[in-house]
């Protein structure tokens, strides 16, 4: 590899990393916005969306730059494909955290309704996978990132066990049926947010090992 390729792909990956450090911090605020009812951190998460999305178009014009320049192979041709996917994930990640800080601003305008008991264990491990499918990137991991994608079903349990309670509150409180509405959409957004996670550490697994295990189960599950 020319030390050219190798700066190039050091600047990527700092760039992507930075990313992540801001979509990270944005799905943070959204979820404390929705739990706390805070609408000066769900307004932080809607103005930062543009600073997301303006970094997303920057590192894939230099990915593109990349390929055009370099015309990698190999390990070197999938970094940089990889790179491209996991800059698509976070930048959807933010767009939900978008979502999630506005329904937390419109709840705030509602009847309150009681939180769900286990939102906040599948808030702790949606972070956590998101955190560890970035640590397996970082690291060229993909065992981690293979443990990522077993979580994901986890927290489909999770959001499944609150959508049960919503319909049970709204049902015995018709009041409720809005905010429960309104949080059975953030809820989702937050499901949402641990399938690009493991869409992230899938990625990982394709960097480090050349293998595709998206839609292949057996693939995910091998040690």
């Amino acid at each position: 590899m020319s030390k050219h390729l190798q700066r190039d792909l050091d600047n990527m990956q700092r760039d992507l990393l930075a990313l992540a450090s801001s979509v990270e911090e944005a799905i943070h605020k959204a979820i404390q916005s929705l739990q706390q009812k805070h609408g000066t951190l769900a307004k932080q998460v809607i103005e930062g969306d543009n600073i997301i999305d303006a970094e997303e178009n920057h590192i894939e014009e230099e990915c593109l730059k990349l390929l055009a320049l370099h015309q990698p192979v190999a390990i070197d041709l999938r970094r940089i494909a990889s790179a491209l996917k996991i800059n698509a994930e976070l930048e959807r990640m933010a767009d939900l955290a978008e979502d999630i800080a506005e329904r937390a601003l419109h709840l705030a305008k509602l009847p309150a309704i009681p939180l769900p008991p286990k939102l906040q264990r599948m808030t702790d491990l949606t972070t956590s996978m998101v955190r560890q499918s970035l640590d397996a990137f970082v690291n060229l991991d993909a065992r981690l990132a293979r443990m990522v994608c077993r979580l994901d079903d986890e927290v489909d349990r999770f959001n499944h066990d609150i959508i049960e309670e919503l319909i049970e509150t709204m049902r015995k409180s018709p009041e409720m049926v809005e905010p429960g509405l309104s949080f059975f959409s953030a809820t989702r957004h937050l499901e949402r947010i641990a399938d690009h996670a493991t869409n992230i550490a899938e990625d990982v697994v394709y960097l480090v090992e050349g293998e595709i295990i998206r839609h292949r189960p057996a693939a995910v599950n091998k040690d």
